[in-house]
Protein backbone atom coordinates (compact mmCIF):
# COMPACT_ATOMS: atom_id res chain seq x y z
CA UNK A 1 0.00 0.00 0.00
CA UNK A 2 1.40 3.41 -0.79
CA UNK A 3 0.31 6.96 -1.37
CA UNK A 4 0.97 7.97 -4.96
CA UNK A 5 3.40 10.65 -3.81
CA UNK A 6 4.82 8.76 -0.88
CA UNK A 7 8.26 7.18 -0.87
CA UNK A 8 8.41 3.74 0.67
CA UNK A 9 10.48 3.54 3.83
CA UNK A 10 12.29 0.48 4.89
CA UNK A 11 13.60 -0.31 8.36
CA UNK A 12 16.01 -3.18 9.05
CA UNK A 13 16.56 -4.19 12.70
CA UNK A 14 19.71 -6.16 13.51
CA UNK A 15 19.35 -8.35 16.53
CA UNK A 16 22.53 -9.13 18.45
CA UNK A 17 22.78 -12.39 20.33
CA UNK A 18 25.45 -14.94 21.36
CA UNK A 19 26.73 -18.03 19.61
CA UNK A 20 24.64 -21.18 19.77
CA UNK A 21 25.52 -24.81 19.28
CA UNK A 22 22.89 -26.90 17.60
CA UNK A 23 23.87 -30.30 18.93
CA UNK A 24 24.85 -29.11 22.39
CA UNK A 25 21.29 -28.07 23.09
CA UNK A 26 19.69 -31.05 21.38
CA UNK A 27 18.04 -28.82 18.80
CA UNK A 28 17.78 -31.63 16.29
CA UNK A 29 14.45 -32.36 17.95
CA UNK A 30 13.18 -28.97 16.80
CA UNK A 31 15.17 -28.00 13.71
CA UNK A 32 16.51 -30.29 11.01
CA UNK A 33 19.84 -29.47 9.35
CA UNK A 34 19.64 -28.22 5.81
CA UNK A 35 21.74 -26.02 3.48
CA UNK A 36 24.61 -23.81 4.68
CA UNK A 37 26.69 -21.04 3.14
CA UNK A 38 29.83 -19.15 4.22
CA UNK A 39 29.27 -15.45 3.47
CA UNK A 40 32.88 -14.61 4.31
CA UNK A 41 34.16 -16.83 1.50
CA UNK A 42 31.82 -15.45 -1.18
CA UNK A 43 33.69 -12.13 -1.51
CA UNK A 44 36.82 -10.52 -0.07
CA UNK A 45 35.28 -7.12 0.80
CA UNK A 46 33.82 -6.04 4.12
CA UNK A 47 30.34 -7.49 4.58
CA UNK A 48 27.89 -4.59 4.93
CA UNK A 49 24.49 -6.25 4.77
CA UNK A 50 22.19 -9.02 3.65
CA UNK A 51 18.45 -9.21 3.14
CA UNK A 52 15.80 -11.51 1.72
CA UNK A 53 14.47 -11.02 -1.82
CA UNK A 54 10.78 -11.47 -2.63
CA UNK A 55 9.15 -11.46 -6.06
CA UNK A 56 6.10 -9.31 -6.87
CA UNK A 57 3.83 -12.09 -5.56
CA UNK A 58 5.57 -11.95 -2.15
CA UNK A 59 7.25 -15.33 -2.70
CA UNK A 60 10.79 -15.70 -1.38
CA UNK A 61 13.32 -15.81 -4.22
CA UNK A 62 16.50 -15.80 -2.16
CA UNK A 63 18.95 -13.34 -0.63
CA UNK A 64 21.40 -10.62 -1.64
CA UNK A 65 24.63 -10.14 0.29
CA UNK A 66 26.61 -6.87 -0.05
CA UNK A 67 30.33 -6.20 0.39
CA UNK A 68 32.30 -2.93 0.40
CA UNK A 69 35.86 -2.35 -0.85
CA UNK A 70 36.11 1.33 0.03
CA UNK A 71 36.65 4.59 -1.83
CA UNK A 72 37.71 4.47 -5.51
CA UNK A 73 37.29 8.14 -6.50
CA UNK A 74 36.08 11.52 -5.31
CA UNK A 75 32.46 10.44 -5.64
CA UNK A 76 32.65 6.64 -5.98
CA UNK A 77 33.04 3.57 -3.84
CA UNK A 78 33.45 -0.09 -4.88
CA UNK A 79 30.95 -2.74 -3.79
CA UNK A 80 30.21 -6.35 -4.68
CA UNK A 81 26.88 -8.15 -4.66
CA UNK A 82 26.28 -11.87 -4.29
CA UNK A 83 22.78 -13.16 -5.02
CA UNK A 84 21.75 -16.50 -3.49
CA UNK A 85 18.65 -18.51 -4.32
CA UNK A 86 16.29 -19.68 -1.57
CA UNK A 87 18.43 -22.81 -1.11
CA UNK A 88 21.55 -20.63 -0.55
CA UNK A 89 23.13 -21.47 -3.91
CA UNK A 90 25.03 -18.50 -5.45
CA UNK A 91 23.40 -17.48 -8.73
CA UNK A 92 25.08 -14.14 -9.50
CA UNK A 93 27.88 -11.89 -8.25
CA UNK A 94 29.77 -8.86 -9.55
CA UNK A 95 31.77 -5.88 -8.37
CA UNK A 96 30.36 -2.43 -9.11
CA UNK A 97 30.96 1.23 -8.39
CA UNK A 98 28.36 2.99 -6.28
CA UNK A 99 28.15 6.53 -5.00
CA UNK A 100 30.53 7.44 -2.20
CA UNK A 101 27.57 8.53 -0.07
CA UNK A 102 26.16 4.96 -0.03
CA UNK A 103 26.91 3.00 3.13
CA UNK A 104 25.04 -0.12 2.09
CA UNK A 105 22.09 -1.23 -0.03
CA UNK A 106 18.77 -2.96 0.51
CA UNK A 107 17.73 -5.28 -2.30
CA UNK A 108 14.30 -6.02 -3.74
CA UNK A 109 12.95 -7.59 -6.94
CA UNK A 110 10.77 -5.41 -9.16
CA UNK A 111 8.03 -6.49 -11.56
CA UNK A 112 10.57 -6.92 -14.39
CA UNK A 113 12.37 -9.55 -12.25
CA UNK A 114 15.37 -7.23 -11.86
CA UNK A 115 17.11 -6.94 -8.48
CA UNK A 116 17.14 -3.30 -7.38
CA UNK A 117 19.74 -2.22 -4.83
CA UNK A 118 18.38 0.82 -3.02
CA UNK A 119 20.73 2.73 -0.67
CA UNK A 120 19.53 2.18 2.89
CA UNK A 121 22.40 3.72 4.83
CA UNK A 122 24.48 6.76 4.01
CA UNK A 123 28.13 7.70 4.45
CA UNK A 124 28.68 11.44 4.45
CA UNK A 125 32.06 11.34 6.18
CA UNK A 126 34.11 12.01 3.03
CA UNK A 127 32.04 14.70 1.34
CA UNK A 128 31.36 18.35 2.12
CA UNK A 129 27.98 19.20 3.54
CA UNK A 130 27.33 21.62 0.67
CA UNK A 131 27.83 18.76 -1.82
CA UNK A 132 25.47 16.25 -0.22
CA UNK A 133 23.38 14.19 -2.63
CA UNK A 134 21.27 11.07 -2.36
CA UNK A 135 23.11 8.00 -3.71
CA UNK A 136 21.55 6.29 -6.72
CA UNK A 137 19.95 2.86 -6.86
CA UNK A 138 21.53 0.08 -8.90
CA UNK A 139 19.84 -2.53 -11.08
CA UNK A 140 20.95 -6.17 -11.47
CA UNK A 141 19.91 -8.27 -14.45
CA UNK A 142 20.11 -11.83 -13.14
CA UNK A 143 19.84 -13.33 -16.62
CA UNK A 144 23.09 -11.68 -17.74
CA UNK A 145 24.70 -11.04 -14.33
CA UNK A 146 25.17 -7.37 -15.19
CA UNK A 147 24.63 -4.28 -13.06
CA UNK A 148 24.06 -0.65 -13.94
CA UNK A 149 22.55 2.47 -12.46
CA UNK A 150 18.80 2.24 -12.35
CA UNK A 151 17.23 4.56 -14.91
CA UNK A 152 15.00 7.22 -13.42
CA UNK A 153 13.09 9.80 -15.41
CA UNK A 154 12.30 13.38 -14.70
CA UNK A 155 8.96 14.50 -16.12
CA UNK A 156 8.59 18.23 -16.66
CA UNK A 157 5.52 19.69 -18.35
CA UNK A 158 5.28 17.04 -21.04
CA UNK A 159 8.95 16.14 -21.45
CA UNK A 160 10.79 13.05 -20.21
CA UNK A 161 14.46 13.35 -19.29
CA UNK A 162 16.81 10.70 -17.92
CA UNK A 163 18.24 11.62 -14.52
CA UNK A 164 21.97 10.88 -14.91
CA UNK A 165 23.34 12.67 -11.88
CA UNK A 166 21.27 13.61 -8.84
CA UNK A 167 21.49 17.25 -7.86
CA UNK A 168 22.90 18.03 -4.46
CA UNK A 169 20.65 19.53 -1.85
CA UNK A 170 22.16 23.00 -2.08
CA UNK A 171 21.47 23.23 -5.84
CA UNK A 172 17.93 21.96 -5.42
CA UNK A 173 17.10 24.51 -2.71
CA UNK A 174 18.54 27.33 -4.84
CA UNK A 175 16.52 26.33 -7.93
CA UNK A 176 13.31 25.99 -5.91
CA UNK A 177 13.81 29.43 -4.43
CA UNK A 178 14.31 31.03 -7.86
CA UNK A 179 11.27 29.26 -9.33
CA UNK A 180 9.04 30.15 -6.39
CA UNK A 181 9.97 33.81 -6.73
CA UNK A 182 9.23 33.82 -10.48
CA UNK A 183 6.01 31.76 -10.53
CA UNK A 184 4.65 31.95 -7.00
CA UNK A 185 4.82 28.15 -6.74
CA UNK A 186 7.11 25.18 -7.35
CA UNK A 187 6.23 22.67 -10.04
CA UNK A 188 6.66 19.11 -8.77
CA UNK A 189 6.35 15.83 -10.63
CA UNK A 190 7.19 12.17 -10.30
CA UNK A 191 7.10 9.39 -12.86
CA UNK A 192 7.48 5.63 -12.57
CA UNK A 193 7.24 2.59 -14.80
CA UNK A 194 4.35 0.20 -14.12
CA UNK A 195 4.01 -3.53 -14.71
CA UNK A 196 0.76 -2.97 -16.60
CA UNK A 197 2.85 -1.33 -19.33
CA UNK A 198 4.11 2.21 -19.83
CA UNK A 199 4.40 4.89 -17.16
CA UNK A 200 2.32 6.84 -14.66
CA UNK A 201 3.22 10.40 -13.75
CA UNK A 202 1.89 12.80 -11.16
CA UNK A 203 2.33 16.56 -11.42
CA UNK A 204 1.18 19.49 -9.27
CA UNK A 205 1.90 23.09 -8.32
CA UNK A 206 3.10 23.59 -4.74
CA UNK A 207 2.39 26.99 -3.18
CA UNK A 208 3.83 26.04 0.20
CA UNK A 209 0.65 25.93 2.30
CA UNK A 210 -1.41 24.21 -0.39
CA UNK A 211 -1.15 22.57 -3.81
CA UNK A 212 -3.34 22.60 -6.91
CA UNK A 213 -3.54 21.78 -10.60
CA UNK A 214 -2.89 18.08 -9.97
CA UNK A 215 -2.77 15.62 -12.88
CA UNK A 216 -2.38 11.87 -13.05
CA UNK A 217 -1.02 10.96 -16.49
CA UNK A 218 -0.66 7.60 -18.26
CA UNK A 219 2.00 7.10 -20.94
CA UNK A 220 2.70 4.16 -23.21
CA UNK A 221 6.08 2.41 -23.44
CA UNK A 222 7.25 5.05 -25.92
CA UNK A 223 6.39 7.81 -23.42
CA UNK A 224 3.47 9.05 -25.47
CA UNK A 225 0.62 10.48 -23.37
CA UNK A 226 -2.44 8.19 -23.42
CA UNK A 227 -4.72 9.95 -20.96
CA UNK A 228 -4.73 12.58 -18.24
CA UNK A 229 -6.90 12.70 -15.13
CA UNK A 230 -7.12 16.21 -13.65
CA UNK A 231 -8.19 16.97 -10.08
CA UNK A 232 -7.77 19.64 -7.41
CA UNK A 233 -7.64 22.19 -10.21
CA UNK A 234 -8.72 25.06 -7.94
CA UNK A 235 -7.20 23.90 -4.68
CA UNK A 236 -6.42 26.52 -2.06
CA UNK A 237 -5.92 26.72 1.72
CA UNK A 238 -9.53 25.77 2.48
CA UNK A 239 -10.54 23.59 -0.47
CA UNK A 240 -8.50 20.58 -1.60
CA UNK A 241 -8.78 17.25 -3.37
CA UNK A 242 -6.37 14.38 -2.80
CA UNK A 243 -6.13 10.83 -4.14
CA UNK A 244 -4.22 7.95 -2.53
CA UNK A 245 -3.36 4.93 -4.62
CA UNK A 246 -4.67 1.68 -3.16
CA UNK A 247 -4.05 -0.86 -5.94
CA UNK A 248 -3.82 -1.21 -9.71
CA UNK A 249 -4.11 -4.01 -12.24
CA UNK A 250 -4.55 -4.42 -15.99
CA UNK A 251 -8.16 -3.27 -15.73
CA UNK A 252 -8.49 -0.62 -13.03
CA UNK A 253 -6.63 1.80 -10.79
CA UNK A 254 -8.13 2.08 -7.29
CA UNK A 255 -7.86 5.23 -5.14
CA UNK A 256 -9.23 6.63 -1.94
CA UNK A 257 -10.28 10.16 -2.90
CA UNK A 258 -10.64 12.94 -0.33
CA UNK A 259 -12.39 16.27 -0.82
CA UNK A 260 -12.10 18.97 1.78
CA UNK A 261 -14.32 22.04 1.73
CA UNK A 262 -13.60 24.39 4.62
CA UNK A 263 -13.25 21.90 7.52
CA UNK A 264 -15.56 19.21 6.15
CA UNK A 265 -14.05 16.10 4.55
CA UNK A 266 -15.73 13.52 2.33
CA UNK A 267 -14.15 10.28 1.15
CA UNK A 268 -14.92 8.00 -1.76
CA UNK A 269 -13.59 5.02 -3.65
CA UNK A 270 -12.38 6.34 -6.99
CA UNK A 271 -11.79 3.77 -9.74
CA UNK A 272 -10.24 4.74 -13.09
CA UNK A 273 -10.06 2.63 -16.21
CA UNK A 274 -6.41 1.73 -16.77
CA UNK A 275 -6.69 2.02 -20.57
CA UNK A 276 -8.72 5.23 -20.85
CA UNK A 277 -8.37 7.07 -17.53
CA UNK A 278 -12.14 7.51 -17.33
CA UNK A 279 -13.98 7.23 -14.03
CA UNK A 280 -15.52 3.78 -13.62
CA UNK A 281 -16.80 4.41 -10.10
CA UNK A 282 -16.89 7.10 -7.44
CA UNK A 283 -18.65 5.70 -4.38
CA UNK A 284 -18.82 7.26 -0.91
CA UNK A 285 -16.98 5.47 1.91
CA UNK A 286 -18.97 5.40 5.12
CA UNK A 287 -18.94 3.71 8.50
CA UNK A 288 -15.54 5.05 9.57
CA UNK A 289 -14.36 8.37 10.99
CA UNK A 290 -12.51 10.88 8.82
CA UNK A 291 -9.26 10.23 10.68
CA UNK A 292 -9.64 6.48 10.22
CA UNK A 293 -10.12 6.74 6.44
CA UNK A 294 -7.44 9.41 6.16
CA UNK A 295 -4.88 7.10 7.80
CA UNK A 296 -6.00 3.63 6.78
CA UNK A 297 -3.46 3.31 3.98
CA UNK A 298 -0.56 3.97 6.39
CA UNK A 299 -0.31 1.56 9.31
CA UNK A 300 2.84 1.78 11.39
CA UNK A 301 4.15 0.88 14.81
CA UNK A 302 7.11 1.93 16.93
CA UNK A 303 9.39 -0.32 14.87
CA UNK A 304 8.31 -0.10 11.23
CA UNK A 305 5.60 0.48 8.68
CA UNK A 306 3.39 -2.59 8.39
CA UNK A 307 2.23 -4.33 5.25
CA UNK A 308 -1.42 -3.76 6.03
CA UNK A 309 -3.18 -4.80 2.84
CA UNK A 310 -3.56 -7.85 0.62
CA UNK A 311 -5.08 -8.25 -2.82
CA UNK A 312 -7.03 -11.39 -3.67
CA UNK A 313 -8.66 -12.32 -6.99
CA UNK A 314 -12.01 -10.86 -5.93
CA UNK A 315 -11.17 -8.23 -3.31
CA UNK A 316 -8.69 -5.85 -1.72
CA UNK A 317 -8.45 -6.02 2.08
CA UNK A 318 -6.95 -3.19 4.17
CA UNK A 319 -6.42 -3.03 7.93
CA UNK A 320 -5.69 0.19 9.84
CA UNK A 321 -6.29 1.97 13.12
CA UNK A 322 -9.76 3.09 14.13
CA UNK A 323 -9.96 6.67 15.39
CA UNK A 324 -12.71 8.35 17.37
CA UNK A 325 -12.36 11.97 18.46
CA UNK A 326 -8.80 11.84 17.08
CA UNK A 327 -7.84 9.04 19.48
CA UNK A 328 -6.87 5.52 18.47
CA UNK A 329 -9.54 3.26 19.94
CA UNK A 330 -9.04 0.05 17.95
CA UNK A 331 -8.75 -1.26 14.41
CA UNK A 332 -10.71 -0.91 11.18
CA UNK A 333 -11.03 -3.20 8.18
CA UNK A 334 -11.94 -2.05 4.68
CA UNK A 335 -12.79 -4.41 1.82
CA UNK A 336 -13.05 -3.26 -1.79
CA UNK A 337 -15.03 -5.73 -3.89
CA UNK A 338 -13.26 -5.90 -7.27
CA UNK A 339 -16.42 -7.13 -9.02
CA UNK A 340 -19.07 -4.77 -7.67
CA UNK A 341 -16.68 -1.94 -6.64
CA UNK A 342 -18.54 -1.68 -3.34
CA UNK A 343 -16.78 -0.83 -0.09
CA UNK A 344 -17.43 -2.63 3.20
CA UNK A 345 -16.08 -1.32 6.52
CA UNK A 346 -15.96 -2.90 9.97
CA UNK A 347 -14.29 -2.05 13.29
CA UNK A 348 -12.96 -3.81 16.38
CA UNK A 349 -12.29 -1.58 19.37
CA UNK A 350 -10.27 -2.15 22.53
CA UNK A 351 -13.47 -1.74 24.53
CA UNK A 352 -15.81 -3.52 24.49
CA UNK A 353 -14.39 -6.00 21.93
CA UNK A 354 -10.86 -6.77 23.13
CA UNK A 355 -11.69 -6.16 26.80
CA UNK A 356 -13.84 -9.31 26.70
CA UNK A 357 -10.57 -11.25 26.25
CA UNK A 358 -8.08 -8.84 27.87
CA UNK A 359 -9.85 -7.51 30.99
CA UNK A 360 -7.13 -4.94 31.82
CA UNK A 361 -7.16 -3.15 28.45
CA UNK A 362 -8.64 0.35 28.41
CA UNK A 363 -10.36 2.24 25.59
CA UNK A 364 -7.04 3.47 24.14
CA UNK A 365 -5.23 0.12 24.17
CA UNK A 366 -3.27 0.49 27.39
CA UNK A 367 -2.90 -2.52 29.67
CA UNK A 368 -1.20 -3.17 33.01
CA UNK A 369 1.69 -0.92 34.12
CA UNK A 370 0.95 1.58 31.33
CA UNK A 371 2.08 -0.73 28.52
CA UNK A 372 0.40 -0.11 25.18
CA UNK A 373 -0.67 -2.75 22.65
CA UNK A 374 1.51 -1.87 19.65
CA UNK A 375 0.84 -3.63 16.30
CA UNK A 376 3.74 -5.71 14.98
CA UNK A 377 2.27 -7.68 12.05
CA UNK A 378 -0.94 -8.37 10.13
CA UNK A 379 -1.96 -11.70 8.59
CA UNK A 380 -4.59 -12.01 5.86
CA UNK A 381 -5.46 -15.69 5.57
CA UNK A 382 -6.99 -17.30 2.53
CA UNK A 383 -10.33 -18.01 4.23
CA UNK A 384 -10.86 -14.27 4.77
CA UNK A 385 -9.94 -14.22 8.45
CA UNK A 386 -7.41 -11.73 9.80
CA UNK A 387 -4.74 -12.07 12.47
CA UNK A 388 -3.21 -9.06 14.20
CA UNK A 389 -0.09 -9.47 16.31
CA UNK A 390 0.39 -6.90 19.08
CA UNK A 391 3.18 -6.35 21.60
CA UNK A 392 3.03 -4.69 25.01
CA UNK A 393 5.32 -1.67 24.76
CA UNK A 394 6.17 1.52 26.63
CA UNK A 395 8.94 4.07 27.08
CA UNK A 396 10.63 4.32 30.48
CA UNK A 397 11.09 8.09 30.58
CA UNK A 398 13.28 7.89 33.71
CA UNK A 399 15.83 5.71 31.91
CA UNK A 400 15.04 6.91 28.39
CA UNK A 401 14.72 3.35 27.12
CA UNK A 402 11.90 1.25 25.65
CA UNK A 403 10.41 -1.76 27.39
CA UNK A 404 8.43 -4.64 25.94
CA UNK A 405 6.70 -7.68 27.40
CA UNK A 406 4.04 -10.10 26.10
CA UNK A 407 2.90 -10.61 22.53
CA UNK A 408 -0.85 -10.77 21.90
CA UNK A 409 -2.39 -12.46 18.84
CA UNK A 410 -5.87 -11.20 17.93
CA UNK A 411 -7.81 -13.30 15.41
CA UNK A 412 -11.11 -12.71 13.63
CA UNK A 413 -13.43 -14.55 11.28
CA UNK A 414 -13.98 -13.59 7.63
CA UNK A 415 -16.56 -10.96 8.70
CA UNK A 416 -14.05 -9.26 11.03
CA UNK A 417 -15.83 -10.50 14.12
CA UNK A 418 -13.47 -11.18 17.00
CA UNK A 419 -13.01 -14.93 17.54
CA UNK A 420 -10.34 -14.87 20.23
CA UNK A 421 -7.09 -13.61 21.68
CA UNK A 422 -3.98 -15.62 22.56
CA UNK A 423 -1.27 -14.14 24.78
CA UNK A 424 2.34 -15.28 24.49
CA UNK A 425 4.07 -14.59 27.81
CA UNK A 426 7.44 -12.94 27.46
CA UNK A 427 9.96 -11.58 29.95
CA UNK A 428 10.48 -7.83 30.14
CA UNK A 429 13.00 -6.64 27.58
CA UNK A 430 14.74 -3.29 27.16
CA UNK A 431 14.20 -3.33 23.42
CA UNK A 432 11.91 -1.58 20.97
CA UNK A 433 10.55 -4.98 19.98
CA UNK A 434 11.35 -8.68 20.32
CA UNK A 435 9.22 -9.60 17.32
CA UNK A 436 11.17 -10.80 14.28
CA UNK A 437 9.17 -11.78 11.16
CA UNK A 438 6.59 -14.17 9.72
CA UNK A 439 5.65 -16.17 6.65
CA UNK A 440 2.51 -17.74 5.22
CA UNK A 441 2.25 -21.52 5.04
CA UNK A 442 0.19 -23.97 3.00
CA UNK A 443 -0.76 -21.61 0.17
CA UNK A 444 -1.80 -18.77 2.48
CA UNK A 445 -4.10 -20.85 4.67
CA UNK A 446 -1.79 -20.83 7.70
CA UNK A 447 1.00 -18.75 9.19
CA UNK A 448 4.17 -18.99 11.27
CA UNK A 449 5.74 -16.08 13.17
CA UNK A 450 8.95 -15.72 15.16
CA UNK A 451 10.03 -13.73 18.20
CA UNK A 452 12.89 -13.83 20.68
CA UNK A 453 12.96 -13.66 24.48
CA UNK A 454 15.82 -13.14 26.95
CA UNK A 455 14.77 -15.61 29.62
CA UNK A 456 16.15 -16.57 33.02
CA UNK A 457 16.71 -20.27 33.61
CA UNK A 458 14.77 -21.45 36.66
CA UNK A 459 17.64 -23.65 37.89
CA UNK A 460 20.83 -21.77 36.93
CA UNK A 461 19.26 -18.28 37.21
CA UNK A 462 21.29 -17.37 34.11
CA UNK A 463 19.62 -15.46 31.29
CA UNK A 464 19.86 -16.57 27.69
CA UNK A 465 18.20 -15.83 24.37
CA UNK A 466 15.54 -18.17 23.06
CA UNK A 467 13.83 -18.18 19.69
CA UNK A 468 10.07 -18.84 19.71
CA UNK A 469 8.55 -20.41 16.59
CA UNK A 470 4.76 -20.12 16.55
CA UNK A 471 2.54 -21.82 13.99
CA UNK A 472 -1.19 -21.34 13.45
CA UNK A 473 -2.30 -24.27 11.30
CA UNK A 474 -5.93 -25.19 10.84
CA UNK A 475 -6.87 -22.80 13.62
CA UNK A 476 -4.54 -24.50 16.15
CA UNK A 477 -1.51 -22.80 17.73
CA UNK A 478 1.74 -24.68 18.29
CA UNK A 479 4.99 -23.35 19.72
CA UNK A 480 8.60 -24.56 19.50
CA UNK A 481 11.41 -22.98 21.57
CA UNK A 482 15.00 -22.90 20.34
CA UNK A 483 17.93 -21.82 22.60
CA UNK A 484 20.16 -19.37 20.73
CA UNK A 485 22.76 -18.27 23.29
CA UNK A 486 26.23 -19.44 24.30
CA UNK A 487 29.16 -17.96 26.16
CA UNK A 488 31.32 -17.19 23.12
CA UNK A 489 31.16 -13.74 21.55
CA UNK A 490 29.17 -14.56 18.45
CA UNK A 491 26.18 -12.75 17.03
CA UNK A 492 23.19 -14.69 15.75
CA UNK A 493 20.60 -13.08 13.50
CA UNK A 494 17.47 -14.95 12.37
CA UNK A 495 16.16 -14.26 8.85
CA UNK A 496 13.06 -15.42 7.05
CA UNK A 497 13.61 -18.66 5.12
CA UNK A 498 11.78 -20.52 2.39
CA UNK A 499 8.43 -22.00 3.41
CA UNK A 500 8.88 -24.32 6.37
CA UNK A 501 12.43 -23.10 7.15
CA UNK A 502 14.28 -20.42 9.06
CA UNK A 503 17.66 -18.94 8.17
CA UNK A 504 20.17 -18.34 10.95
CA UNK A 505 23.32 -16.26 10.57
CA UNK A 506 26.32 -16.67 12.90
CA UNK A 507 28.85 -13.85 12.89
CA UNK A 508 32.15 -13.03 14.59
CA UNK A 509 34.17 -10.15 13.12
CA UNK A 510 37.48 -11.04 14.77
CA UNK A 511 37.43 -14.62 13.51
CA UNK A 512 36.01 -13.55 10.12
CA UNK A 513 33.25 -16.04 10.77
CA UNK A 514 30.08 -15.25 8.84
CA UNK A 515 27.93 -18.27 8.06
CA UNK A 516 24.27 -18.77 7.31
CA UNK A 517 22.20 -21.94 7.40
CA UNK A 518 18.66 -22.99 6.65
CA UNK A 519 16.98 -25.07 9.32
CA UNK A 520 13.73 -26.92 8.78
CA UNK A 521 10.87 -26.17 11.13
CA UNK A 522 9.17 -28.99 12.97
CA UNK A 523 5.46 -28.58 12.35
Amino acid sequence: MFSICLNLLFLVEIITMKKFFLLAFGLVQVLYYSQTQDLASLASGDHVGMNALFDDNDNLYGYVSLYSYGKTGDKTKKFEYVVLDKNLNPVANKEFEGDITAGSYLGYIDFRKKVILRPNSFDYSQIKMSELFTPRSMEIDLATNTIEQKTYYDYDNGAFNVINQPKNWKETRKENKVEKKAKGYNYYSTVFEIKEGGFLALELNDYGKYVNNNSLIKFDADKKEIWRYRYNTNGDKKNTEEITLVEKDDKYIYFIAQKKIQDKKTFSLLVLDMKTGKEVASKPISGLSDDTIDNITSFSSTTRSLDNDKTFDDKIVILGRNFENKRGVGFARMIIDKNTLEVDTKTINYTPNLSAFIPKVDELGYVEKNYHLQPRDVFFLKDGSIGLLLEKYKIDFNLGVPKTTDLVYVYTDKDFKLKGVKTFDKDKSFATSDYLFSQYLNDGNDVVFFYRDYQKDKETKQKSWKLFINTLIGGTFKQEIVPISEKDSYAVTPYVGKEGYILLREYNAKEKFNKIRLERLNY
